[in-house]
């Protein structure tokens, strides 16, 4: 399954999530302090929003497993459930007008294992935009980050996902086009496909598509804490959430105890040089593999320098673009397109992706060679059971974009723009978008202003990796402030999965300290 999401999906919007193998890497950072948390509770103010708590949803084991949880997890999952408090709130549809229309918001709490020394509630969010985090709580754990023994982990489903109020509307979903290089009539009609597609979203349901912004999330985010009795909110974002993290702490400086953000956001919200920069991130990456690939001619027979590699990928690329193979077995047909998207994927997926690219070499169908095969899962995933839940909302993750990108939304300006990437990036640029997503969208943007200070915060940014490149962490600081953690690597949120990260992580929560290296995800042997 290791390319299967990206290249199934080279349409989408939301950010990109590959698996890492937990191993330490090289890193570099400094300390930085903060001061005490105070880790008294304070008394609920008259008229204060309350939770109203309730029994946690049930999963089947069919379920869990489906969403990838292995045999042996099941029982710490249940554990964890057992020991959760699930609740809703009620939050201002508009918070201009707190009187008007009510949405609902759903969260989580684990609690503190160790009540007496408790520091406080610690918020997180896995990113997206229009991601869940109802149960990421119990995931932290899970996957050995050790922040519950003092901190009461707050997860919650953002305005218009998973459980929390969802509009009424479905995002576009364009006829893709066949197989092939794109031309310009083809995008053309995408391009009208889309804005059809989001003027009729949001006329379906104005009130509330218009009021999915991060500025709202983060106001319902302050409502959770003071519903929680919390003086101040500790708060760990990835992705996006970072983009979240950095304008709760805008709207609310005096409200933020301690805040790490992983793989962090552009800090302007503009979908043309997100598009732009991420694109050349991704060929940055991919250089870095085929200097990696260069380095085992033996093995995969693409030359022995990187530019041989590079030159010799480009034709593989251009041949697929121009005669696509479908392979029945799989239900694929992999174009040019499908190449880039391989090409762009991070270091732990390199070996997987080299062997499909050798594969493809010699590859004509109809049956797919054992790398592309086991790449696609085998086609043999089982089918999706009833109760699985949302782990990510498409209207949300576009509303909030679509609300508050200030970028260019014509056609030309995209389709120009995608051109110059092609030539520019002859393996990769192909994987870019060639339409604006944000194409006929009817309401004006709105977007937040960043500002310095509020509590302590620390951002790590991956030198390498293309979903978040780390120029915008730079970028970041320079807005925010806060504490910048290199990690050596090219994995998006690997701050949250690998060993040594993952402890200066949940040291930082503990002491305010942020100490040693930050070890990221290595290049593959």
């Amino acid at each position: 399954m290791i390319l299967h999401t990206l290249l199934a999906g080279a349409l989408t919007l939301g950010a990109l999530t590959v698996p890492a193998r937990a191993v330490p890497a090289r890193a570099a950072s400094t300390p930085a302090a903060s001061p005490p948390i105070v880790p008294a509770r304070a008394a609920s103010a008259p008229g204060a929003p309350a939770v109203t708590w309730q029994e946690c949803p049930t999963y089947s084991d069919d379920v869990l497993r489906w969403g990838g949880l292995d045999e042996k997890d099941l029982p710490e999952f249940r554990r964890l459930l057992a020991r959760t408090d699930c609740g809703t709130l009620k939050v201002p549809r508009d918070h201009a007008d707190p009187g008007g229309p009510q949405i609902t918001i759903a969260l989580t709490r684990l609690r503190a294992t160790d009540q007496r020394r408790r520091l406080g509630s610690l918020a997180v969010n896995p990113g997206g935009p229009g991601g869940s985090g109802y149960l990421m709580p119990l995931e932290l754990v899970m996957s050995g980050l050790k922040v519950n023994e003092r901190h009461d982990l707050i997860g919650f489903d953002p305005r218009g996902v998973g459980l929390s109020t969802r509009a009424g509307c479905r995002a576009p979903m364009p006829e893709p086009p066949p197989p092939g290089a794109v031309s310009e009539e083809q995008a053309r009609k995408v391009y009208a496909e889309v804005v059809r597609g989001n003027r009729a979203c949001v006329a379906a349901d104005p009130g509330l598509v218009g009021q999915l912004t991060t500025a709202n999330v983060a106001r319902d985010l302050d409502r959770i804490r003071a519903a929680l009795g919390e003086r101040r909110l500790s708060f760990l974002g990835v992705s996006w959430g970072t983009w979240l993290g950095a304008v709760y702490r805008s709207l609310f400086p005096g409200r933020v105890a301690r805040m790490w953000l992983d793989s962090v956001a552009l800090p302007e919200p503009r979908m043309d040089v997100f598009t732009e920069v991420r694109a050349m991130a991704a060929d940055r990456d991919f250089r870095r593999m085929a200097r990696w690939i260069a380095g085992r001619d033996a093995r995969y027979g693409f030359g022995d320098s990187t530019a041989e590699v590079v030159a010799a990928l480009t034709r593989l690329r251009e041949r697929y673009a121009a005669d696509p193979v479908t392979f029945t077995d799989l239900g694929v047909t992999i174009d040019g397109r499908m190449v880039a998207e391989a090409a762009s994927q991070p270091s732990p997926s390199w070996p997987d992706v080299a062997e499909v690219l050798k594969e493809l070499v010699d590859a004509t169908g109809p049956e797919a060679p054992p790398a592309l095969r086991r790449a696609f899962g085998g086609g043999d995933r089982p089918p999706r059971p009833e109760g699985v839940p949302e782990r990510q909302n498409r209207v949300a993750g576009l509303a909030m974009f679509c609300n508050e990108d200030l970028g260019p939304r014509t056609f030309e300006a995209a389709w120009d723009a995608y051109r110059k990437r092609l030539e520019r990036y002859p393996v990769t640029g192909e994987a870019s978008t060639f339409f604006p997503a944000c194409a006929g969208w009817p309401l004006a943007p709105r977007a937040p202003r960043l500002r310095q200070g509020g509590g302590s915060l620390v951002l790590s940014g991956h030198l390498h990796e293309s979903p978040s490149p780390y120029e915008w962490t730079i970028q970041m600081r320079q807005a925010v402030g806060g504490h910048v953690v290199t990690i050596d690597d090219d994995a998006h949120g690997s701050a949250l999965r690998t060993p040594g990260c993952m402890a200066g992580v949940a040291g930082y929560f503990a002491t305010g300290r942020v100490t040693g290296a930050c070890p990221g995800v290595p290049i593959p042997d």
